[in-house]
């Protein structure tokens, strides 16, 4: 029997499957008009998820202690503001449906969209997660939430939408959600791309929709800015110091900061994992627990230090800049009670809370790089930078992704630290390949957690 070399292997005499078969059909243009609408309803409500997160955070840190009659924030006033994180976390987690989204001591999770069920759940716990002060990022429910958002909207228009026609649009909404959270449409896609393990031809067929929906969603983000005047929300630093080109001296530290972060941030991962089941095996009194404990840690480091609690409280985002700007303020000392304090609380943060991993992660990598940077042969500019792409794979093990949020968020100076971006990235990667455990196939939520409706 002759077998054509170009027929697959256990199909003898069958052409291939053509992958692009379904961009040729009427159908695949539809998704994209599809992409296109859904764009604009997908990115205005996440900018309204955001912008309601940003609100809350200094309502319920500053605000709220002076209603109650306090001239300031007290030093204490963490406590009960994370207690009260962890009792309504806990809570959406045990008793909604969904357990409030992935958990983000996994990792990015990209299992499909969430059922239409769940939304309210991962909306609650990550709301609360962020606003009252947990040690966690913004992305993860912004892509399940525009994910399973953009699916249920098609779906109450197309009832017999197929499988991979609903992961098109699932991965379209999520593209719209995140469009410019990372500093630009095109740092979001790689996120979403690298994350999910798409490859080949199929790559193009989802990628191309998603695209179209993230341009429309930055489109809205700016028009939404112009006219409330509350931001944009993305990742942006002001201001940069320059950076001189790299030199051998540099090329070694690469080596030595990827080695570092990749022990720093694996130990965080795993402490997390092995508090994760823990927490889930007495879910609401656990989270509650670990929220004091994210509490205790911030108020040790204003205490320590005399900076803000909050410089330890929340995802980092919007800290960055500022603390790049103001790095001549911060001592090694400093610096490496932030890093421990900080650490510590992203890792309770991420056995007990619900949000997504990047942005804690950049926060000590950046802390970490401008405390090595007092030391000799290292600049400012490249030890920043350094840090934040190789804390970052570690904690996402995305090295592209990782390389793209450590140089495009410096803007031209991120071109010229660039080489020794990939280096530390590189070697963090490998070691926290080699640190980290084989897959045995996940952990299995308790039997109490993720109800269902009745």
């Amino acid at each position: 029997m002759h077998v054509s070399a170009d027929s697959p292997v256990g199909a003898p005499g069958k052409p291939p499957p053509d992958p692009f078969a379904l961009v040729r059909t009427r159908g695949y243009v539809g998704l994209l008009v599809m992409a296109a609408a859904l764009g604009v309803p997908i990115s205005a409500a996440a900018y309204g998820f955001l912008a309601l997160v940003n609100e809350l955070q200094p309502w319920t840190y500053t605000d709220l202690p002076k209603a109650l009659g306090f001239q300031a924030t007290p030093p204490w006033w963490p406590l009960p503001l994370l207690g009260v994180a962890g009792l309504l976390v806990g809570a959406t987690i045990r008793y909604l449906p969904g357990i409030g989204g992935h958990k983000p001591a996994e990792g990015l999770s990209m299992a499909g969209a969430p059922k239409p069920l769940e939304l309210p759940g991962i909306f609650l716990a990550a709301v609360a997660s962020l606003a009252l002060g947990a040690v966690i990022g913004p992305e993860a429910p912004l892509i399940a939430l525009g994910s399973g958002a953009a699916v249920w909207l098609v779906r109450l228009v197309k009832p017999d939408l197929p499988e991979r026609g609903g992961a098109v649009v699932g991965a379209a909404g999520s593209f719209a959600a995140v469009s410019t959270l990372l500093g630009s449409p095109i740092t979001g896609a790689f996120l979403l791309m690298e994350a999910s393990g798409i490859g080949g031809p199929m790559l193009g067929v989802v990628l191309v929709p998603g695209l179209l929906a993230a341009g429309i969603g930055s489109l809205v983000f700016v028009g939404l800015d112009n006219w409330t005047g509350l931001g944009t929300y993305s990742l942006a630093l002001p201001e940069v110091p320059h950076a001189d080109t790299p030199d051998v001296a540099e090329f070694g530290w690469a080596l030595v900061i990827g080695l570092v972060a990749a022990l720093v941030g694996t130990g965080i991962r795993r402490l997390a994992l092995l508090a994760q089941p823990r927490v889930e095996r007495r879910r609401v009194p656990a989270t509650v627990l670990m929220g004091l404990v994210v509490a205790g840690l911030a108020i040790a480091y204003a205490e320590g230090t005399g900076k803000a609690a909050t410089e330890v409280l929340y995802s980092g985002q919007t800290a960055l800049g500022p603390l790049i700007a103001n790095s001549a303020e911060y001592s090694v000392g400093t610096l490496t009670l932030l890093v421990a304090c900080k650490g510590l609380a992203y890792c309770a943060s991420l056995s007990a809370f619900r949000g997504g991993p990047i942005f804690p992660a950049m926060f000590l990598g950046a802390a970490g790089g401008i405390a090595l940077s007092h030391l000799p042969g290292l600049g400012l500019t490249p030890a920043f930078a350094m840090g934040i792409g190789a804390m970052s794979v570690t904690m996402l093990g995305l090295p592209l992704t990782s390389v793209l949020l450590a140089t495009l968020l410096l803007g031209s100076q991120g071109l010229t630290v660039m080489p020794l971006v990939i280096v530390t990235v590189v070697v963090a990667y490998v070691v926290s390949k080699r640190l980290s455990p084989p897959p045995t196939g996940g952990a299995q939520a308790p039997a109490h957690e993720g109800a269902t409706a009745r």
